[in-house]
């Protein structure tokens, strides 16, 4: 989704585990997460080919340039669920703050109607799961334009959400 632009940020790679799937169809990619481990990790397994600048960032904190630049999108795949809901605004603000005001941002989570099937260790940690239209709604508090995408196993499609184990936004136009 992100394929053709110039300047991308991650936000939470975790490991760098997607940062290699993103970088080899982007211009610049800089992948930042809040924890220092994953980021040596995600250092430690980065290669030439892939050329990604990783930063421990905490986006809760400061929204996040490359020098002084906005991005023209972020993605944050995964991250969103884990996010208290009293700090969701800051999240999404400080991200808005790190992209143009054309960008995009692509953000993915597990649905709410997936978590009667996750583990318990998983469920400690989704405190912030909602359903597609209520994502939707969410985000819609902060860019003009929100396209709401769900995904079953490996499927990504525009069909009935609430079947749905994984919800994909895209925004446009922050607010």
């Amino acid at each position: 989704m992100s394929q053709g632009y110039q300047s991308v940020l991650e936000v939470g790679c975790g490991d760098g585990f997607a940062s290699r799937l993103i970088q080899p169809c982007v211009g610049n990619l800089s992948s930042i997460d809040f924890d220092p481990v994953f980021i040596d990790e995600a250092r430690l397994h980065s290669r030439a080919e892939w050329s990604v600048d990783y930063h421990v960032h905490n986006i809760l904190k400061a929204p996040f340039l490359r020098d002084s630049r906005l991005f023209d999108t972020a993605c944050s795949l995964d991250v969103f669920e884990h996010i208290p809901s009293e700090l969701s605004d800051l999240y999404a603000t400080n991200i808005k703050k790190s992209i143009s005001d054309d960008g995009v941002f692509i953000c993915g989570c597990p649905s709410l109607e997936s978590q009667p099937y996750a583990s318990e260790d998983s469920k400690q940690g989704h405190v912030n799961c909602m359903n597609g239209i209520e994502l939707k709604r969410y985000f819609s508090g902060h860019f003009k334009y929100v396209f709401l995408f769900s995904m079953n196993d490996e499927v990504l499609h525009t069909g009935f959400s609430p079947m749905a184990h994984y919800n994909f936004v895209i925004c446009t136009a922050p607010l």
